[in-house]
């Protein structure tokens, strides 16, 4: 129980890595708020992790609806010890002929969107924080960013660009925030067979053509063959299973620190 009495929240909680890091947190002792747009399914993934957790929604960009929902939060607690900046939206959300079609033709609106769902989420929920953490005398975020931030393709530059910034962010606050003892890390994700990844294959499925007759987990199966290797996906636990070492006493001395979990993606530079 290394984060017994602990109190965390997980942004974009609901599902996916948000859900995994949620799970991961709770069974290491933490008292866990899951908070997401969809508040139905906030409240869901709060029930199955048991009575000392809670479920509540939240538009998570907006800096007055998260900041509502963590005085919530304190109100009933009594404080936070732990942010995990997760909520995102990957590219599922963009234009899907943007998806593989380079930097020139990408739309106005899905840049505006990759940016304001994957950078200015962090910046929201890290601004509303701030305060409590230090009120609890100091405390650890982890931001959520993905490996699109640490090698360049042209089939991502809205959201490469955006996680990019979260880890840029990531190492400004750790050095502004030290001297309150508040620790900063991120997170880099790789493949890991979410609702992003999800909607990135159905764009490629429908983009490129040697990958028409295929079906979008295949696709994704085929990425994590050719470019992992490890050769095997990742998945929210593995994540899940970092936060809370990066949030505990073991990790003290931790901070702006950037740790891409990926089977070793990453080491080959750019995936394909």
């Amino acid at each position: 129980m290394q984060l017994e009495n602990k109190l965390a929240i997980v942004t974009g909680g609901a599902r996916g890595i948000g859900a995994g890091i949620a799970r991961c947190l709770s069974e290491a002792g933490a008292r866990v708020a899951v908070v997401d747009i969809d508040g139905a399914a906030a409240g869901k993934t709060a029930a199955d992790l048991g009575t000392e957790a809670l479920g509540l929604a939240a538009d998570v960009g907006r800096v007055d609806e998260i900041a509502s929902v963590m005085e919530r939060v304190v109100g009933e607690w009594g404080g936070i010890d732990i942010l995990i900046n997760n909520a995102g939206a990957g590219t599922g959300r963009e234009k899907r002929a943007d998806v593989g079609s380079g930097f020139e033709s990408l739309s106005e609106t899905s840049w505006d969107e990759q940016v304001t769902n994957n950078l200015r989420t962090t910046y929201a929920a890290s601004r509303a924080a701030i305060a409590h953490l230090r009120a609890r005398g100091g405390g650890s975020i982890v931001n959520i960013a993905s490996i699109a931030a640490l090698t360049p393709s042209p089939a991502l530059p809205a959201y490469g660009a955006a996680k990019a910034g979260v880890v840029h962010l990531t190492r400004t606050l750790a050095l502004e925030l030290a001297p309150s003892d508040i620790r900063v890390n991120v997170i880099c994700p790789g493949f890991l067979w979410t609702r992003a990844w999800e909607g990135l294959a159905t764009g490629l499925k429908a983009t490129v053509p040697q990958l028409a007759d295929k079906e979008p987990r295949e696709i994704f199966l085929g990425s994590v063959k050719r470019d992992v290797p490890l050769g095997r996906e990742q998945t929210p636990e593995d994540i899940g299973r970092l936060v809370v070492f990066l949030t505990s006493d073991g990790a003290r001395n931790i901070t702006g620190q950037e740790i891409a979990v990926d089977g070793g993606i990453t080491l080959r530079g750019t995936p394909h």
